[in-house]
């Protein structure tokens, strides 16, 4: 019998009331190997009263114990990072040195929620009015909701839940049904760092429980990332109930290569950024736009490079994994032949790739079409795989008139050693993250990541100080004390507690 993927409720695994299940599939073989637990509405008000139980105490749980377990997880974390990468690669398919990547960016914004003594400092006015004292303070929210994608199954949630956590949160984490383990992983390394039952919990489900999420009054807030369309319907219904809501949404994201740009430079970064992780990243670039009379040597470039690439199981010495599921990997195959069917030609062919992998995984190998025109479908969706479109263009006018225009502004960037045409580009595109000869232009924890126009829906991005904000609510406090005193003698050193 294969094992179930259960929930995670007040400290422990929780197997819910609904016998609903999904099948959890390695993609490097097709073969299922468990299978996730759908909950009930039921299941879901369980885990949610869980976190609503545990909120008080953790919400005055002092800084200074909070920080403790944050560093504690993050030290376990960095231990057996190698634990989580393997869950990683098994359900999604990504190579394991991509999965560790992806765990180490996660890291980050733990690292970033360390400082969370510093962060949630306030503001103080000495006599704003004659022994008038005003101060400000921020305080947390109570239980949040986390819709984690499949794609990211370690750092999306790690954008949202150390912050969360860190400010007084508890959290409710609805994972992909495609990739749920890592969920569970997490949850118990948090316990084992010292976090206290029912601040960390975990929701297995689909539609179900992500609409309990989002309209339970119990539930303070909802951050998501996914699919524009999903996107829009989050944030729709969660503000309806009178929700904070952070949803990110999809991206087209282009690269534009001026013509004295670093072409070498420039096609390691094409093919980085576009088949990396099979393409399934909210920022690979899948539009790459060739300006002026570089076009032919870039994108033969970018064929000698693509070519060579190795794919085929994660575990194994490969540069790109299989797709996440047969259904994912023929939508993708498809928008290739809607591509050729529309005249771009395919420079680069993925569709018959000899993958060193099962035969029955879900291959698709890198592939790259040249001439693809912006009403083409392999242009105007977001495709999410190792599809990478050459688009030419005569000026660089024309290529930020490409980028403005699209629906999307998640990321973007431009290749070039122009400093002047770099500067310019950065204060023109209307897109939310830019880099300048860097290809995937992630920031750093610190500073917050999200896009513009469709990729986002509300007004905080993630982590960051907008993360800090978006899980605290703040308070301006005015007070006045006739003439305070204080008594008693303690000669011992005063310490945190």
């Amino acid at each position: 019998m294969q094992a179930t993927v259960q929930h995670w409720s007040d400290g422990t695994f929780f197997e819910g009331a609904s016998q609903a299940t999904a099948p959890v599939t390695n993609p490097a073989t097709g073969q299922v190997t468990g299978q996730v637990a759908l909950g009930s509405v039921e299941d879901a008000r369980t885990v949610i009263d869980a976190a609503a139980a545990a909120f008080p105490a953790w919400r005055d749980t002092s800084l200074a114990k909070r920080t403790q377990v944050l560093f504690a997880f993050r030290e376990l974390l960095n231990e057996r990072k190698g634990e989580l990468a393997e869950i990683i690669t098994s359900e999604h398919g990504k190579v394991v040195s991509d999965a560790l990547g992806e765990v180490a960016r996660g890291q980050e914004v733990v690292e970033f929620a360390c400082g969370i003594p510093h962060l949630l400092k306030g503001g103080f006015t000495e006599n704003a009015s004659t022994k008038v004292d005003v101060y400000s303070i921020r305080q947390a929210l109570g239980p949040v909701g986390i819709i984690s994608p499949f794609n990211f199954p370690a750092m999306v949630p790690m954008w949202f839940f150390p912050v969360a956590i860190a400010c007084g949160n508890t959290v409710i984490l609805k994972p992909s049904e495609k990739d749920p383990s890592a969920s569970l992983w997490m949850a118990a390394l948090w316990k084992e760092a010292g976090l206290p039952d029912g601040v960390f919990n975990v929701l297995q489900g689909d539609k179900t429980v992500v609409d309990e999420l989002l309209t339970n009054p119990k539930v303070k807030s909802v951050s998501f990332v996914g699919s524009t369309p999903i996107a829009q319907y989050v944030y729709a219904t969660g503000t309806a109930a009178g929700k904070r809501v952070q949803a990110l949404g999809g991206a087209k994201n282009h690269a534009v290569i001026l013509p004295d740009a670093d072409l070498d430079l420039a096609a390691d970064a094409m093919v980085n950024a576009g088949f990396g992780s099979a393409g399934e990243r909210c920022m690979a670039i899948s539009a790459c736009v060739a300006v002026g009379p570089i076009a032919d040597d870039l994108i033969a470039k970018i064929a000698e490079r693509t070519t060579p690439l190795k794919i085929g199981d994660g575990t194994k010495d490969s540069d790109m994994g299989p797709l996440v599921t047969k259904a994912h990997r023929d939508k993708v195959a498809s928008y290739i032949d809607a591509g050729e069917a529309d005249g771009a030609k395919v420079v680069v062919d993925g569709r018959n790739v000899t993958p060193d992998g099962g035969a029955e995984g879900f291959w698709l190998g890198p592939t790259l079409l040249d001439n693809v025109t912006p009403d083409m479908s392999v242009y105007t969706d977001e495709i999410f795989g190792p599809v990478l479109s050459v688009l030419r263009v005569d000026t660089y006018d024309q290529a930020l008139e490409l980028i403005n225009t699209n629906p999307y502004g998640n990321g973007t960037a431009i290749f070039t050693n122009d400093g002047g045409a770099a500067r310019r580009f950065q204060n023109e595109v209307e897109v939310g993250m830019v880099g300048i000869n860097v290809p995937i232009p992630v920031p750093m924890a610190y500073y917050s990541f999200g896009g513009w126009k469709a990729s986002l829906f509300g007004d905080s991005h993630a982590h960051g100080m907008d993360g800090v904000h978006f899980f605290t609510r703040q308070k301006a406090i005015t007070s006045r004390w006739l003439d305070p005193s204080h008594g008693g003698i303690n000669l011992g050193f005063p310490e945190n507690a």
